[in-house]
């Protein structure tokens, strides 16, 4: 109760010295509900063609920038993307390339592998011509030395018996001589 009469002795104060105020100011109603009117018709009139134009303008922009993100997102799953199969490209190339590495190893050993066996059996073919040769030479040595044998043995024993051997003579030497060194 103290504060509904507090709050009347205010009011009655109020409205006395705002009517006090509105003499000495010269307040008009008239006046007021003019202005009060053209700050509306200004109000509605900025809404109209300056507010309403900004807030279009800004909405514009927010969806242009909210479209920019989601671009900027695709494009970093594009990146991430691409930077994927950039990475499984090396792998791959890595992968061929040991793949090729390893080939050429392995060509490589079978290359030395066929060279290898084509220089022994080069090898085995020259020994084996080197022995047919050495055999060779060896067989016509001995033919050479049976006959230098029989040979030295007709002239011997002509020396020794001291007679000419008739040719069945020096054909029975010759062919005793070849017996004893066949044996």
């Amino acid at each position: 109760m103290f504060l509904n009469l507090f709050l009347a002795s205010i009011s009655g104060d109020l409205m006395e010295t705002a009517s006090t105020v509105g003499k000495t100011f010269g307040f008009s109603t008239w006046a007021f509900v003019a202005q009060v009117l053209s700050f509306s018709i200004v109000c509605a009139v900025l809404y109209k063609f300056a507010y309403g134009p900004i807030l279009k303008v800004l909405e514009d922009r927010r969806q242009k920038i909210e479209l920019t993100y989601r671009e900027a997102a695709a494009i970093k799953v594009q990146v991430a993307d691409a930077e994927k199969r950039a990475s499984d490209i090396v792998v791959q190339a890595t992968s061929g390339a040991h793949k090729i590495v390893e080939e050429a190893k392995i060509a490589a050993l079978q290359f030395q592998e066929k060279q290898m066996q084509q220089a022994k059996e080069d090898a085995t073919d020259m020994i084996s011509k080197a022995r047919e040769a050495i055999q060779r030479e060896h067989d016509q040595m001995l033919v050479e030395l049976k006959a230098e044998v029989a040979r030295l043995v007709v002239d011997t024993t002509a020396k020794v018996v001291g007679k000419v051997l008739t040719a069945d003579d020096q054909q029975r030497l010759i062919q005793e001589a070849n017996r004893e060194l066949a044996a």
